[in-house]
C-alpha cells in the first residue's frame, strides 16, 4: 500500500514556494511599555530572533519545511503554502502570492509567499 502511495505521489505536481520574511514585530508595538517577561530568563521579550527581514527560504515540491525554518511558524503558514503549491490562489491577494504570519502573539512575524 505504502509503495503504491509513493508511486502516485510522484505523479502529483507541486509548485515550489518562496517564503520571504517581511517583518518581525517588536513586542513594544503590541504591549507598549508593559512587554511581558520571559519566565525562563526574567527579561522582556524581544522581537523574533529566528528570522531577519528580507530572509528567503524555498519550499521544494516535496512540501517539507526548509532547513533553518522555525517549526512554530511553519505549522502556522503551512496551509497557505499548500494552497499555492497545488495551484490555488486567494481572492484577496495577487495571483500566486499570499501574505501570512506566525501566531506568536508576543513577537509575530509576517511572511510573503510566492509560487515559483
Amino acid at each position: 500500500m505504502l509503495k503504491s502511495i509513493r508511486s502516485l505521489w510522484g505523479l502529483i505536481h507541486m509548485a515550489k514556494v518562496k517564503i520571504v520574511v517581511l517583518r518581525r514585530v517588536e513586542p513594544k508595538a503590541v504591549f507598549g511599555d508593559t512587554v511581558p517577561r520571559n519566565p525562563m530568563t526574567g527579561k522582556e521579550f524581544e522581537k523574533c530572533s529566528k528570522f531577519v527581514e528580507g530572509q528567503e527560504f524555498v519550499v521544494e515540491n516535496c512540501g517539507e519545511m526548509p532547513a533553518g525554518f522555525c517549526s512554530w511558524a511553519w505549522r502556522d503558514i503551512y496551509k497557505d503554502i499548500t494552497v499555492l503549491q497545488y495551484g490555488g490562489d486567494f481572492p484577496w491577494t495577487k495571483e500566486g502570492e499570499a501574505i501570512t504570519c506566525c501566531t506568536d502573539g508576543i513577537r509575530p512575524v509576517s511572511f510573503k509567499l510566492i509560487r515559483i
